[in-house]
């Protein structure tokens, strides 16, 4: 019985196979930033935060050199 060994050009070729699933990862990956960037303006555009914020750059325009 004789046993075949692949090239190494042959199984890299078997590990790059992944047809039908570059459209599915975009998908799910602009989902997720979107996802993200909503929870973040909410957080951003709240009271509290707001106020924050405006304090840090307020302080740090006001610095004198």
């Amino acid at each position: 019985m004789r046993i075949s060994i692949p090239s190494a050009r042959r199984v890299w070729s078997w590990l790059r196979v992944d047809t039908g699933m570059t459209t599915a990862e975009y998908a799910v990956g602009t989902v997720a930033a979107v996802a993200f960037g909503a929870v973040l303006f909410k957080i951003v555009t709240s009271p509290g935060v707001a106020a924050a914020l405006t304090k840090v750059i307020t302080k740090a325009l006001d610095v004198s050199f």
